[in-house]
């Protein structure tokens, strides 16, 4: 705690000097200060003499505070541990007359920031009307008076603030033009214009449309607000605001959107349409009590935006299978993914591809990010009844031909919607899943039978997005690579081929833009099979890869060889990712499956794999590794002999492909004989590769890696 002013020995408080000279040029004097010679009278003001001395001797007010707070045994105020309770003692008349700011108070002192610890008036002021014994701190008048606005008059505050953002970025809070709609009349520009909370008010959300930014965040902190932009997935830093500004501005965001400035104690959500450059936008607003203050994010959606699949930047195999289960009449299509994944976006592409005119299409949505043309959109209201479910139940008696729900997140929400899909209705939805399978247990989770969604279900796209980079910036790869890149190259099996840098043009970040990367899953006979059996994620993931789907991982390394994003990206987005999907998949070491009546072939080949820590099982002919199979289907690659009695490899290669358990399992075929002719037709067949017996150990276990390689893909 810092020093009283009544403890101070008598000696400091008065120096050699004339009484006639202010005490700041005798504080200069003995710090030894060399300036311009200046004449202060005992009787100026502290602010006025402060002014004066800082310039006489070319000091900043930060160390004209540190050698007053050491000639008078003080200690430099900290207004950022300020306690606002500390305000309420002190009148705003007391503290702008004796350019006073209260920091901090308990029961016996109150701890207050001066620019004159000499003020004796002050003292006695303060202890008369606070009860409590003073405690100077030191601070610049400057810095006082910014304190006072702040707390008593934030709108000063603000204007100040706005004039210092305007002087340093360039900016005029004039030139922005919003005009908010508030039912048939829109707010005139000049009231726009009013005041300086409006301007900042204005400057954030125009800076973040700017820059592209998806989300706005204006949030507080211990020593301060912070405004922060997500811009392509990734949240940056945009300004610092004092708390009173940053007030000021939510409850401002707060009557755009129509919500109750005075509730600061519940979470509220609202919404508002602005213009800016004849453009309009809609914005959705969410507040949420923090630390005692409110911390706001605004959602940015260009209302006038209107993509099709085609401007998605969907690779060209992926936009050919979504379109390909847009042409069902019936069922069940999800799009999975996590929040700011894009799905509504390819889900509102989807429709627009739908609306032909010759179709009634349907939507239930919270909210309604866009209004769409030719297709009736309705609002979940949860306070006034109307659900998800509810409102599915609603549309299915205004004959529909394709319905959206914006998201099954209940068994009734999930049960109403294969109901509609059994009944001739193509249903449009989000679901919350990792995966494209993965979407299949969270429909099972929430309710839905096996069979069910055996029936139901078409197909689904699982969805991420992921930074590009840069055109202005990109580097390519070449020479040494570094540390990082060689770590993510041996996990991802590629080289980088260019780097992210970093330019004003992408605001030093090294990316602008995104581009989807996505998985399609269309649900054939032989995946619903394994569905309405219950077969776990793995037998489902290799049944859909071999129906044509590609998972997220193969799609966006091609991304990074057509050097449009970058390995530290993928990690970035998919990294956790692969190791989630890895771990299940594999269940520890690769699993093979030897199959020969040869001993001595078994064992020759069962010793290579196990010095590759790979878990290795036997079977004597085919018809035990059938039995082995249907008991124990999780293998990651069966080496089958073709020349075997009872059973050959071609029949135990036509029993495997041909069941729901095995259909996708990895095959290598051996054999002691062969041909061009023979390969074409074991491949045709079903088998992933082929073999001859007298190739060398070198080259046996590069093809099974290889194998195993295309299969984790």
């Amino acid at each position: 705690m810092s020093t009283n002013r009544d403890s101070l020995d008598q000696e400091t408080l008065q120096p050699e000097r004339p009484p006639s000279v202010h005490w700041l040029i005798r504080i200069a004097e003995r710090a030894g200060l060399e300036g311009e010679s200046i004449d202060l009278a005992a009787g100026v003001s502290a602010p006025d003499a402060w002014a004066a001395v800082v310039r006489a001797y070319g000091l900043s007010d930060a160390r004209l505070s540190e050698l007053v707070a050491d000639y008078f045994r003080l200690d430099v105020a900290d207004f950022a541990h300020a306690d606002p309770n500390a305000a309420l003692l002190v009148p705003e008349t007391m503290a702008r007359r004796h350019h006073i700011f209260p920091l901090l108070e308990n029961d016996r002192q109150m701890v207050v920031a001066t620019c004159d610890p000499t003020d004796v008036e002050a003292e006695r002021a303060l202890g008369f009307s606070t009860g409590r014994s003073t405690v100077f701190e030191v601070a610049s008048p400057q810095a006082i008076q910014e304190a006072i606005d702040g707390r008593f008059s934030p709108e000063k505050a603000v204007g100040s603030l706005l004039g210092t953002l305007e002087a340093d970025m360039g900016l005029e809070a004039d030139t922005v033009r919003l005009v908010e709609e508030m039912g048939p009349e829109a707010v005139s520009e000049d009231d726009v214009q009013a005041t300086p909370v409006v301007k900042l008010t204005n400057l954030i959300i125009r800076d973040g449309i700017a820059q592209g930014a998806s989300d706005i965040h204006i949030e507080p902190g211990r020593k301060g607000g912070s405004v922060r932009y997500r811009v392509d997935g990734v949240l940056r830093k945009h300004m610092d605001l004092p708390m009173s500004a940053l007030n000021r501005v939510i409850s401002r965001i707060k009557i755009l959107s129509k919500l109750d400035i005075a509730d600061r104690l519940r979470p509220q959500d609202g919404k508002a349409r602005v213009r800016i450059k004849n453009l309009g936008y809609d914005l959705r607003v969410s507040t949420l009590p923090a630390g005692g203050a409110e911390k706001c994010v605004i959602r940015i959606l260009d209302s006038s935006a209107s993509l099709t699949l085609d401007d998605l930047d969907l690779p060209a195999k992926e936009l050919e299978r979504m379109r390909s289960l847009l042409t069902n009449r019936d069922g069940i299509v999800v799009v999975t993914g996590p929040t700011g994944s894009g799905k509504t976006t390819t889900l509102y592409g989807a429709l627009r591809e739908l609306a032909d005119g010759k179709v009634n299409i349907m939507t239930v949505e919270d909210p309604i990010e866009y209004d769409l043309p030719a297709i009736t959109q309705t609002q979940v209201e949860a306070k006034q009844g109307l659900t998800f479910s509810t409102a599915l139940r609603s549309i299915l008696r205004q004959d529909p031909d394709v319905i959206l729900v914006g998201e099954i997140r209940d068994r009734e929400t999930a049960e109403t919607a294969a109901q509609a899909a059994m009944t001739g209705h193509l249903v449009l939805a989000t679901v919350h899943a990792n995966d494209a399978v993965s979407a299949v247990a969270r429909l099972a989770d929430m309710g839905l039978q096996f069979s069910t969604i055996a029936q139901t279900l078409r197909g689904g796209l699982a969805q991420r997005l992921i930074r590009r980079v840069c055109a202005a910036c990109a580097e390519p790869v070449r020479g040494m690579l570094t540390p990082d890149e060689r770590r993510l190259t041996e996990r991802h099996g590629m080289e980088p081929v260019v780097r992210a840098v970093g330019c004003p043009e992408c605001g030093f970040t090294g990316y602008r833009g995104r581009l989807p990367v996505v998985e399609v899953l269309i649900a054939g006979p032989r995946f619903a099979q394994a569905v309405e059996q219950r077969k776990g994620w793995a037998t489902l993931s290799r049944l859909a890869i071999q129906g044509g789907m590609r998972p997220m991982q193969q799609v966006v390394l091609e991304w990074v060889a057509q050097g449009k994003t970058t390995l530290v990206e993928v990690e970035r987005v998919l990294g956790q990712q692969v190791e989630d999907e890895q771990g299940p998949r594999e269940h520890g070491p690769p699993r093979i499956l030897l199959v020969d009546d040869d001993e001595e072939a078994r064992l020759f080949m069962r010793t290579l794999l196990e010095k590759e820590d790979f878990e290795v099982l036997e079977a004597l002919d085919g018809e035990q590794a059938l039995d082995i199979l249907k008991g124990d289907p999780d293998f990651s690659l069966i080496i089958l002999d073709l020349q075997m009695p009872g059973l050959d490899g071609r029949e135990v290669l036509h029993q495997i492909r041909n069941a729901v358990d095995t259909g996708a399992l990895p095959v290598l075929i051996r054999t002691g004989t062969g041909s061009d002719r023979m390969e074409a037709e074991l491949l045709d067949a079903g088998a992933d590769d082929y073999l001859d017996k007298s190739v060398d150990p070198g080259r046996f276990l590069a093809r099974v890696k290889a194998i195993l390689r295309r299969a984790m893909l």
